[in-house]
């Protein structure tokens, strides 16, 4: 089976206004995602609901959690005294640090004072030695390092994702003297952002100044300073070239704690996020739909929820899509699919079509959709779906579902007949399908569609 995916490679996690920094940059509320209006009324006296009509769709602050699994723990929990994600972003950009914070299960935490390399100057790199451990190091690709001809100190060590991955260490040869002052290792920090730079002619080796490897996939791939650093620059819109150093107590030298690394960022008006994990991620598995992703059927809402899912992801700050090709038609085939086309204009629904040509209702399987967001770094997740059976495909393979998140478009009067449908007979969710959906869920605000 052919796959695609889409990945937004990143620390951060839906919230209201600001990010929960085990995800994201910090968050003072508990993590929400959105709710789409849909026009589903009151249940009939006879259990029924009713016909569904064109309504518009709007995405709010709320989340209606009702699939969980047994994960270990609910990964959805406050995290006070963070920062907005577009605060950081912005802060990059203007030339100025972000403190990363990374907290293990035991509650060890170290926290980096971390900038975009190519805004390295005297001051700040100064400022980064009295406030951090005295290495400067400085994070970079991979292709970046073979430019440079930098390799790692134990090329051994290079799949331990326990440990950053230093290269050797160089001085600039412009600019610099013993290369340990702060003018000179921001020079450094200048020459090794540069694309500009090349070897041997523009470094020192050894130095004063500690290249680290970022590894592709950034924090989902590794939890690490590094990669975090990285992935906020290149969020920032700068070169993905990034300068931090462990941020140490002033007075014993030693790990600065979290409540230090907060005074340390409230005194200095920066802004201050954790490090994510791989939990809690939103997910997206799609299955594949050219008439509706390419094309714009108005039959179905395949596309419009591609697109959906895609703004959801793009405002929460990070998530991952999965198109899974071989989908098509529920599994059947573009061919077939056109052929169900054919039956239901003569008046079958969607299910009775695939029936009649000899299918399943249903012929997908997930496995393969469930094992790439697993192998890019993905452990618990929410799954942004409306159909039942991908909560119980897409199980298992370490992954744990945590919860669903509705992607609900607009209901029309060329696609009502195949939702209602799919309602009916394959049990796909929503809005006053779920428990204890409150009355504000519902909003049967009815206008033309404007989908071609």
């Amino acid at each position: 089976m052919d796959c695609i995916v889409f990945q937004h490679s990143f620390f951060l996690k839906p919230s209201k206004t600001s990010l929960n920094l085990t995800h994201q940059l910090g968050s003072t509320s508990r993590i929400r995602a959105w709710k789409l209006v849909t026009c589903c009324g009151n249940r009939n006296v006879n259990g029924s609901l009713p016909p569904f009509g064109t309504l518009e769709t709007e995405i709010t602050n709320e989340i209606i959690d009702f699939f969980v699994s047994d994960a270990e723990g609910d990964p959805d929990r406050p995290s006070p005294g963070y920062s907005p994600i577009e605060q950081a972003i912005t802060a990059l950009r203007q030339q100025k640090f972000v403190v990363v914070v990374d907290e293990d299960e035991i509650g060890n935490v170290e926290g980096s004072l971390v900038m975009g390399a190519c805004h390295a100057s005297e001051k700040r790199i100064g400022f980064m030695v009295r406030h951090g451990s005295g290495i400067v190091s400085v994070g970079m690709k991979g292709e970046d390092l073979e430019r440079l001809k930098l390799p790692l100190m134990s090329p051994e060590n290079e799949d331990d994702s326990s440990a950053p991955s230093f290269t050797i260490t160089v001085d600039a040869k412009v600019g610099t003297s013993t290369g340990v002052s702060a003018s000179d290792r921001a020079n450094t920090v200048l020459a090794l952002a540069s694309p500009k730079s090349r070897p041997p002619e523009d470094f020192k080796r050894p130095g004063h100044v500690f290249p680290l490897k970022y590894r592709n996939g950034g924090v989902l791939h590794r939890v690490g300073h590094t990669e975090a650093s990285v992935d906020l620059v290149t969020l920032a819109g700068l070169r993905p070239v990034s300068v931090l150093t462990s941020v140490v107590d002033i007075e014993d030298g030693s790990l600065a704690s979290l409540a230090y690394l907060k005074k340390l960022a409230s005194d200095h008006s920066l802004p201050i996020g954790d490090i994510g994990n791989g939990q809690d991620v939103l997910v997206r598995v799609h299955s594949e739909c050219l008439t509706g992703d390419i094309f714009g059927t108005r039959r179905c809402d395949c596309g419009n929820q591609l697109d959906l899912a895609m703004q959801i992801i793009e405002q929460a700050g990070r998530g991952v899509v999965v198109y899974l090709r071989g989908h098509e038609g529920r599994g059947i085939g573009l061919s077939h699919k056109l052929r169900a086309y054919n039956l239901q204009d003569e008046g079958h629904d969607t299910v009775e079509a695939n029936l009649e040509l000899g299918f399943a209702a249903d012929a997908r399987e997930y496995g393969i959709g469930a094992q790439i967001p697993h192998d890019i770094g993905v452990h618990t997740m929410r799954l942004m779906t409306n159909n039942p059976a991908k909560f119980a495909g897409l199980k298992g393979y370490g992954l744990a579902v945590v919860g669903r998140v509705p992607v609900l478009t607009p209901i029309t009067e060329d696609n009502k007949r195949y939702l209602e449908t799919k309602r009916v007979k394959m049990g796909h969710i929503y809005g006053s399908d779920i428990q204890g959906t409150s009355p504000h869920f519902i909003k049967p605000t009815i206008k033309e569609s404007n989908q071609v």
